[in-house]
């Protein structure tokens, strides 16, 4: 029995395929895949390498390969696949003989241990060592975290001491972070206890994802663009509501420090040996959502394709991909994916979960409008889309034919891949393809919006021409705050939306394509220093709880030390 019809049938976990994986030293794939010398590489014991900021450095006036996007559908319980899409097509273009590499986000132990799983991708087609991946890794989260805190206490001690400019504690804008979902700290008062202790506030802890430290790290070029951009960070107003900045405090110094090391990028392997950069983790339903601007950059120096992906679905990671990341780092995507499931159609369709293994092709059809909206969107960027079918067992031939002829009705092309149980000689089909459209010269590549458009136009703009919304719903005090912004010269930035990623508008529970509602905007907070304003809408929050049943509860060690559980 070949291996694809034996992990359909029998499958093995995620980490028990990683943890048969036959891997390289990682200087060895960095010099025969990448070509980079072996003083380039830092090693973070075998299978794991930082890459050396003077050697990117090095690399300026090299040719830009080409930038693939992997992006999907709203996510659903019954999976789509993303991440194990793009590790599986960056593998089936190196089996094509392209030279291939693919950029993913690292991932938060908020989710590893809360609900998501892990960020490494999934079956034949994963990025290994994926318990490190997955776990501390490289320990750049830990240090965003130290930075933001960093922040965080010396902004307080700046109150306490009554230090120039004098900050209103009643108008502190940092929070603090930490990498776990614990909604006990959403909202807190610090500094209890007496005089000794400084001023009582209120307070609040955000994921360490959700953090502007994380986006603005995502979003540097190079430590001294980190540097500035950390400086730029507004902490709080004065009590005549002048902006305070991380450098007026002398915080962007030691902050940059702490971030010196993480900044360089890490280069990992697939379970088929090719490069992979896993670098930054911004959420993209609270965040910006791409793995940062200095390795993506840096692959499209090192080979002919880049592979990277946006987290969720297209509404919310590929708009914040193409209206943040491309505008500020001047990236021109050449191809898009679409990655999508038959099941996951039939429950955009109304179908229940407990059913989806029955054949359902009016549920399909129904579904079918959620995937047709994000095709729909991607045009207004310009970009040439192909779709990503992952299959599943109980796909039915009448399914998948029928969701052939639905994507050709919208002009693109629909390949069944399984590169989950066949690596990437099981999406070789889907490989050829996106190489023709990123070959092809047909992607026109253009911003959803102006950079002068108003900001408050700017997120109308994002909820009737993405979401499909009639309007949106903004009270006065939100209005006044965002024209406050644009007369402290933030008007130019782009907007990042927080909001749900499993429906077109605020309510998680509408699948499909919903129409004509109306977007909640509950809050505005200025990220500075990442060069970009957050409109949280609905109830989404910075900081999220675990579930019930938290899979942490299943995560151990066996008696030899192997991690067990763990996605």
């Amino acid at each position: 029995m070949a291996r694809g019809e034996e992990q359909h049938r029998n499958p093995k976990s995620n980490i028990e395929i990683a943890q048969e994986a036959a891997m390289r030293p990682i200087i060895d794939v960095a010099a025969e895949k990448l070509g980079i010398p072996g003083d380039a590489v830092l090693p973070y014991g075998k299978y794991k390498a930082k890459i050396s900021l003077d050697y990117i450095g090095s690399l300026a006036a090299r040719p830009n390969g080409k930038l693939i996007l992997v992006t999907a559908i709203n996510p659903t319980p019954a999976g789509e696949g993303k991440t194990t899409t793009t590790v599986g097509l960056g593998d089936a273009l190196n089996h094509i003989g392209k030279k291939a590499m693919i950029c993913l986000r690292e991932a938060s132990l908020g989710p590893c241990f809360g609900v998501k799983g892990g960020a490494a991708g999934g079956g034949y087609a994963q990025a290994v060592p994926m318990e490190d991946i997955n776990l501390h890794f490289t320990g750049d989260l830990h240090a965003i975290g130290a930075a933001n805190n960093l922040l965080a206490a010396m902004l307080d001690n700046h109150i306490y001491w009554g230090t120039e400019p004098a900050i209103d504690a009643r108008r502190v804008a940092w929070r603090r972070s930490i990498d776990m979902n614990d909604r006990a700290l959403r909202s807190i008062v610090n500094s209890l206890g007496g005089v000794a202790n400084g001023f009582p506030r209120e307070d609040g802890f955000d994921i360490t994802a959700a953090s502007q430290v994380m986006a603005t790290f995502c979003l540097a070029t190079d430590l001294k663009d980190l540097q500035r951009r950390l400086g730029n960070i507004v902490v709080g107003q004065t009590r005549t509501r002048q902006p305070v900045r991380a450098s007026e405090i002398n915080a962007s110094g030691a902050m940059a420090v702490l971030l010196k090391d993480a900044l360089a990028p890490n280069l990992v392997q697939t379970i088929e040996n090719n490069p992979v950069f896993i670098h930054g983790g911004p959420f993209a339903n609270i965040a910006h959502g791409c793995n940062s601007v200095i390795a993506t950059k840096t692959a499209l120096k090192l080979v002919d394709y880049v592979v990277t992906e946006a987290g969720f679905g297209a509404d919310l990671g590929a708009e914040k991909f193409f209206d943040i990341k491309c505008r500020q780092a001047g990236l021109q995507p050449d191809a898009a994916v679409i990655v999508t499931t038959v099941r996951a159609l039939k429950m955009h369709g109304g179908m229940a979960r407990e059913a989806l293994k029955d054949q359902n092709v009016a549920a399909l059809e129904a579904g079918f409008a959620n995937l047709q909206r994000h095709l729909a969107n991607l045009r207004q960027f310009g970009v040439p889309a192909v779709v990503s079918v992952n299959r599943f067992t109980a796909d039915t031939p009448a399914e998948l034919e029928r969701l052939t002829e639905l994507c050709a009705a919208e002009g693109v092309t629909a390949v069944v891949a399984d590169h989950w149980a066949r690596g990437g000689e099981g999406a070789v089909d889907l490989a050829r393809i996106v190489v023709e459209l990123a070959d092809s010269g047909k992607s026109k590549f253009q911003f959803l919006y102006p950079a002068e458009m108003p900001l408050l136009e700017k997120v109308r703009t994002i909820a009737e021409r993405i979401y499909g919304a009639r309007d949106i719903d903004a009270s006065s005090s939100v209005s006044d705050q965002l024209e406050q912004l644009e007369k402290q010269g933030f008007a130019d930035f782009p907007i990042c939306i927080a909001k749900t990623q499993y429906s077109f508008t605020t309510d998680p529970n509408l699948k499909g394509a919903p129409k004509d509602h109306i977007v909640e905007v509950r809050e505005v907070r200025l990220s500075a220093g990442a060069e970009f304003v957050v409109v949280i809408c609905g109830d989404i929050m910075t900081m999220p709880g675990l579930p019930r049943v938290p899979a942490a509860n299943s995560i151990t060690l066996t008696e030899d030390g192997r991690v067990t559980g763990l996605f």
